[in-house]
């Protein structure tokens, strides 16, 4: 609790993510190249610093959010950056979204200089940040882990240690495969509709009523494995009930895009798809949809 949390970078997710910060025991000192950004933060009591490697003589925890891998890169490498002055024993998290090598390769040569890097992105956007509310998925040693698990509960109220370094990119990248998958489906179901002439606002109030009760994909990520599952298994009738439904609702779907003439290629693909991933096999409409 008494470590100094230094935080690089106030965009719009690092901004309300330092904010949270704060009233950190140890401290906070901020760095980013906006003096607009960083005057909130002097105003309300915070320390800061012009550099990277300045930031990392005072603090032993340091938090990244930047744009990509090459601003990673040189916050972390470069000339006046983190490794130049960090002690051994910081640790530094690392919460923009980037390849899981570069967060592999750089938890090598921090280790080098015996200073532990996370790859630690986040989700929930900034109005999660703001709320304290993120999910962070930690990827780095668990004594690593062990020291970022308190000050990241200042801006996260879920924090998973999804394995060594790369793990929580490799996590990140998953969660926003469904993530955006899910958008261009809903820019499917909104052709769909409005084609039929439907009120497209009144449809995703109802979609964000219906996913806030049953939790939306995620209702679905509910065993360790994605292997087919066998007889006697409690999931087994569940989600054969689960295929069932979304079979029949699927099928009535691209029947009535046919009779619009509105093509819904993501909806054939999970009427083929949908048992099989859930693993229970395809249903019988599907299997005899599939032989003719």
């Amino acid at each position: 609790m008494s470590a100094r949390i230094g935080f690089l970078g106030l965009g719009n997710m690092g901004a309300p993510m330092a904010e949270r910060l704060l009233e950190w025991p140890g401290g906070l000192t901020v760095c980013d190249m906006r003096p607009e950004a960083v005057e909130p933060f002097l105003a309300a009591g915070a320390d800061s610093v012009a550099s990277a490697a300045e930031l990392a003589r005072q603090a032993t925890v340091i938090s990244i959010t930047v744009v990509n891998d090459a601003q990673v890169r040189e916050v972390i490498t470069g000339p006046e950056g983190l490794l130049r002055t960090a002690a051994p024993g910081t640790v530094v998290a690392v919460h923009s979204t980037i390849s899981d090598r570069t967060a592999e390769e750089l938890g090598a040569v921090c280790g080098e200089r015996g200073v532990e890097l996370v790859d630690a992105p986040i989700s929930g956007g900034a109005p999660g940040a703001t709320r304290g509310a993120l999910a962070v998925m930690v990827g780095g040693s668990a004594a690593a882990f062990e020291q970022v698990r308190e000050p990241f509960g200042c801006f996260a109220d879920l924090i998973v240690h999804a394995g060594p370094v790369g793990a929580g990119t490799r996590m990140k990248l998953a969660r926003n495969l469904l993530h955006f998958v899910s958008f261009t489906a809903a820019t499917e179901a909104q052709r769909l509709a409005e084609a039929a002439g439907l009120d497209l606002t009144a449809l995703g109030k109802v979609v964000r009523h219906s996913d806030a009760v049953t939790g939306g994909p995620g209702a679905i990520m509910l065993r360790d494995t994605t292997a087919p599952i066998q007889d006697g298994d409690f999931w087994l009738p569940i989600l054969r009930h689960v295929r069932d439904l979304g079979e029949k609702d699927l099928g009535l779907a691209l029947e009535l895009g046919e009779r619009l003439g509105t093509a819904l290629p993501l909806a054939e693909l999970a009427l083929d798809r949908l048992g099989p991933g859930l693993g229970v096999g395809t249903g019988t409409s599907v299997s005899e949809r599939q032989s003719s």
